[in-house]
């Protein structure tokens, strides 16, 4: 009886194992894609030192890091301030690092005293950062009418922002809408680079029907998906024949129209 017995027990044992086997290995497959994960997010593109020094030596920009993101302000006794101040929140692209848009952004602040805040989401992915614009804006009080924009991924996640907020206006870089915003009454402006290999235009023509009717659509020649910002060539775009001087300069006239 004791012998029929352990054998009947030992293909159950035998069982048990195999399946915590699986387990075990079911569990490290995805302890490793987890890691992988993490360290992917975590290794963002850095902004460039040159660019990025360039906005801190301005004698009439003050940049700050706050708990919101990266602030900058116009000084105000290096222009004259406008009545009715504007600011723009604005979402980086997929692991770009938030400072690379300094530059990029620094002259609606430095010509026409708008105030802007480049958010730091979680893992550098917009879509880890689940605050909403009145959670952002608190970083600079003063400031009458914001608008709301970003770059790549940050667009599509400033666009969900722009449908649950008060916000004047959307500004999308090479990126588009996901959410229906057609009915919103949004001032939207949509700038795209002619040699973008990431946001394609044809995407973002294809998604024009989300948007409002007004919706105005800029491209800027010789410019690629990395122009936005200032943090050296990524991985699938275009190749880009304009400088980041000559990319700041037309960002800004473009962006000035509407936050004027």
């Amino acid at each position: 009886m004791t012998s029929d017995a352990s054998s009947r027990r030992r293909p159950a044992s035998r069982r048990t194992r195999r399946v915590r086997a699986v387990g075990v290995g079911a569990l490290g497959a995805l302890l490793l894609v987890i890691v992988g994960f993490l360290l992917w997010a975590n290794s963002p593109y850095q902004a460039e030192r040159e660019a990025t020094l360039e906005v801190f030596r301005n004698g009439g920009i003050q940049v700050a890091a706050v708990d919101e993101g990266i602030l900058m302000t116009p000084i105000a006794d290096s222009i004259a301030l406008p009545e009715s101040p504007a600011g723009l929140v604005f979402i980086p692209g997929a692991r770009v690092d938030a400072y690379a848009y300094l530059y990029q952004l620094s002259g609606i602040v430095e010509e026409q005293g708008v105030t802007v805040l480049i958010t730091e989401p979680a893992l550098n992915l917009a879509f880890f950062d689940t605050r909403e614009l009145d959670d952002l804006t608190t970083a600079a009080p003063d400031v009458e009418r914001w608008f709301v924009g970003g770059h790549s991924l940050g667009g599509v996640r400033a666009c969900m922002m722009a449908a649950d907020s008060e916000a004047e206006g959307l500004v999308l870089l090479g990126s588009y809408c996901a959410n229906d915003l057609s009915e919103s009454g949004l001032t939207v402006l949509s700038i795209a680079a002619e040699n973008d290999g990431l946001t394609e235009l044809d995407t973002i023509a294809e998604s024009a029907a989300l948007l409002p009717d007004t919706a105005r659509f800029e491209i800027i020649e010789g410019a690629n998906h990395a122009a936005f910002g200032d943090y050296g060539p990524q991985s699938g775009d275009g190749e880009r024949s304009i400088t980041s001087e000559q990319m700041r300069e037309q960002l800004t006239a473009l962006l000035v129209e509407l936050l004027r």
